[in-house]
């Protein structure tokens, strides 16, 4: 004799403006598990509010397996033992998307330009595309970038409109290194800030010993700082050094 299927109920809310993104992500959870999905639509604010005070819930989706309630989307995916994303969790993925990335451009426009992936002007490009894309972050909210990079940096912390310079300074050595041009400019930036930071992070996490969020990837990250974010302005730092000594080796060598 054939199992019988397995089934579940969701409530869900599709409106003409709004469909809630939790309740598809539950259905298609649902579905991929094998079950039969009966889905009840709540397509008004008045439905949602009755469904929730009739089952004393505070939201939707809530979902229903075998007749017996699971709760919502996070509560689903604890039922089929998946993990559920802790926003107070510190995590480092972040910043480590952000160098796969750069990296990944860096050694596709030196295929592009030279026929191999792997040549120094990668090495150049990843540091600069790196740059650039962190200061974009930053950027996208500079007022939350400003008040956790006031929680560490130096300069900052004594002349606060740093706090809002910093990122518009690395978009600009980050884009100047990449095209190769005013180097006479983009060197003293990228050392100016480069140094500034790697002082401050080492002196708030190995000297202080403090527990602080980094401010690399914008104000709203999970970043911890440390190691990463030391290296971040080590980096331009080094790339700094090399531009000035590129061509003196160069001019050396012939």
């Amino acid at each position: 004799m054939a199992a019988a299927a397995k089934s579940a109920s969701i409530y869900r809310m599709v409106m003409q403006t709004h469909v809630c993104p939790y309740g598809l992500k539950a259905k298609d959870l649902l579905l991929r598990q094998g079950y039969e999905v009966e889905d009840h639509w709540l397509t008004t604010r008045e439905e949602q509010d009755a469904f929730k005070a009739e089952r004393d819930v505070r939201t939707t989706p809530q979902i229903f397996i075998g007749g017996e309630h699971v709760g919502g989307f996070d509560d689903l995916r604890r039922f089929f033992g998946k993990t559920v994303r802790d926003p107070t969790v510190v995590t480092y993925r972040p910043v480590m998307t952000v160098f796969s990335m750069t990296v990944l451009m860096a050694l596709g426009a030196s295929y592009a330009a030279f026929g191999s992936p792997f040549t120094v002007r990668a090495g150049e490009w990843f540091i600069g595309f790196s740059m650039v894309v962190l200061a974009m972050l930053k950027l996208q909210d500079i007022d939350s970038f400003s008040s956790m990079f006031l929680g560490y940096d130096l300069l900052a912390r004594r002349w606060v409109p740093y706090s809002y310079i910093y990122p518009y300074a690395e978009a600009a050595a980050g884009v100047l290194m990449v095209a190769g041009t005013l180097t006479w400019l983009s060197v003293p930036i990228a050392l100016v800030i480069g140094l500034i930071g790697a002082v401050s992070v080492f002196k708030a996490v190995y000297i202080d010993k403090r527990e602080l969020r980094c401010a690399c990837v914008g104000g709203g990250s999970a970043v911890p700082l440390g190691f990463i974010s030391l290296t971040e302005n080590l980096m331009m730092v080094a790339m700094a050094i090399w531009m000035v000594a590129e061509p003196a080796a160069l001019a050396g060598a012939h």
